[in-house]
């Protein structure tokens, strides 16, 4: 590392450039606004003649069939949704059936809008590629109808040379297999509502009636049975109730099937809170003190009026659990863990203030209490904040961390800071200007003047920066990890 010359570092920008693909549809439930028209259109429905109701099935599922692996599954667990609204004592056929179903459900493209804010780590098979190669897992942020974000993955091979052999990616896209009835520590469960400012004398009745380790449904349960028989004033009552919901709502688990590519598997938002989209995933391997990996990403939830920071985890992109993140250090954006313990503890980056980068540790990964200011703006070109672009990246001369700077017009650049290996609160080197900038091709877009990165990797000395262009589409670029750690100021305390 240079104590005064900066050294003009060369940033390589690969052709290769990630974009949305309007084909690749989910499918969802599709009510009406209003219940009572559910049962009107399944009357109308029911009205047809068994010759039309057969020609018009036959032709849906001639028009949609080939655009999904088992789309008479979908048309009956959405036909079981609504056949609530059937008459009592109805027999239907199996044509009846299906053609309700698809009558109450919708396609969903969920990267028409963009593709962007990528992260990419090491994937959990590395068997069967060439010597001094890498496969990969990318996550990115999918966006679709109404701007509402996903996330979805990509995987390939890095070569020796870092070129990019990206798996075929597939026409189909899968919706997991949910699974709501989790179970929950009531002393968890309460520390989250005191933190809420939602812990009342109604949320310890019903939690004193629950076992000290709970499901979904035995909490439903007592507020059913406490709504049938009110104890407590009605509307705060009612009010206790929605979060009590909202929060174990939160915390779920997704499943997808294993012989299925990567490709197909979306994490579409699920619960309340993230009705409004899953944001900026930061994927990392993390490795415990028996060296046994398991991968965990941080990102905000948005029900389109506030944000609640998660945590993803799994151990092999096939099985997720979702989990709040609580303490009164997990606020704003940007959360990005350390792929290690360091002194024992946990360790991650973050935001709390919208303009300063934060360093917090705790010795519990859902429980974060208490964090520390390392950087601040300080260069025109970061200005009006600064924040980090994915987890820290560790070396023998320290923590390489990517950061992104917001300048005058709103616009992003990336750049970068070193951090002390055994005491991550410390900058030891920083870059003094972006090492990436947008430049006159990624300018347009969404958001424009914007690139931005939620996780890069090192492979053979190099780091490979995948990034997004402006929120609509992602581009991949590489720098030498010598030329970068030369290139930067050493900063002193």
């Amino acid at each position: 590392m240079q104590a005064e010359k900066h050294r003009k570092l060369k940033v390589k920008r690969k052709a290769i450039k990630i974009v949305g693909d309007t084909s690749r549809v989910i499918t969802q439930i599709h009510l009406p606004d209003k219940k009572y028209r559910s049962h009107k259109i399944i009357q109308r429905i029911l009205s047809l003649p068994d010759v039309q109701a057969k020609k018009l099935m036959a032709g849906i599922m001639a028009d949609f069939s080939g655009r999904h692996e088992d789309i008479e599954h979908i048309f009956q667990r959405h036909f079981n949704e609504v056949k609530k609204h059937l008459p009592r004592d109805t027999t239907l056929s199996d044509i009846q059936e299906n053609l309700i179903g698809a009558y109450f459900t919708k396609e969903y493209s969920i990267e028409s809008a963009a593709l962007f804010n990528p992260s990419i780590v090491p994937h959990p098979d590395q068997r069967h590629i060439d010597k001094g190669s890498l496969r990969f897992v990318m996550s990115l942020r999918a966006t679709g109808e109404g701007h509402i974000s996903s996330i979805v993955f990509r995987s390939g091979v890095l070569d020796r040379l870092n070129r990019f052999h990206f798996d075929p990616v597939s026409d189909f896209v899968e919706t997991p297999d949910l699974q709501l009835d989790r179970v929950y520590k009531k002393s968890v469960f309460r520390h989250k509502l005191d933190e809420m400012g939602a812990g009342n004398e109604i949320s310890t009745h019903i939690l004193n009636q629950l076992p000290e380790e709970f499901t979904c449904n035995e909490l439903i349960e007592q507020i059913e049975l406490l709504g049938a028989k009110p104890q407590f004033p009605k509307t705060i009552q009612k009010r206790t109730f929605e979060i009590l919901r909202w929060l174990a709502d939160s915390n779920y688990e997704v499943s997808f099937h294993p012989d299925h590519r990567i490709s197909e598997r979306v994490i579409f938002p699920v619960s309340k809170n993230e009705s409004r989209g899953i944001e900026d995933a930061r994927f990392v391997r993390f490795f415990d003190n028996d060296h046994k990996a398991t991968y965990y990403a941080t990102y905000t939830a948005y029900n389109g009026i506030t944000i609640l920071p998660q945590l993803i985890e799994t151990t092999d992109f096939i099985k997720f659990n979702v989990l709040t993140l609580n303490g009164k250090a997990v606020q704003n954006k940007g959360m990005a863990l350390f792929p290690r313990k360091i002194g024992g503890r946990y360790a991650m980056l973050s935001r709390q203030d919208g303009e300063n980068n934060h360093i917090m540790f705790s010795d519990n990964i859902h429980f974060w209490q208490k964090s520390e200011i390392i950087q601040e703006p300080e260069y025109p070109w970061e200005f009006i904040q600064v924040g980090n672009c994915g987890s820290p990246l560790e070396t023998d001369k320290g923590w390489i961390v990517l950061t992104h700077g917001v300048g005058p017009m709103r616009q992003y650049c990336i750049g970068a800071i070193l951090l002390d290996l055994e005491d991550p609160s410390k900058i030891i080197a920083r870059l003094d200007e972006p090492l990436l900038a947008p430049h006159e091709k990624e300018r347009e877009g969404y958001v424009p003047n914007v690139v931005y990165s939620c996780g890069s990797i090192i492979h053979n000395h190099e780091l490979v920066i995948p990034y997004a262009m402006s929120d609509i589409n992602s581009g991949i670029a590489t720098v030498s990890v010598n030329d970068l750690l030369d290139s930067m100021r050493r900063v002193t305390s």
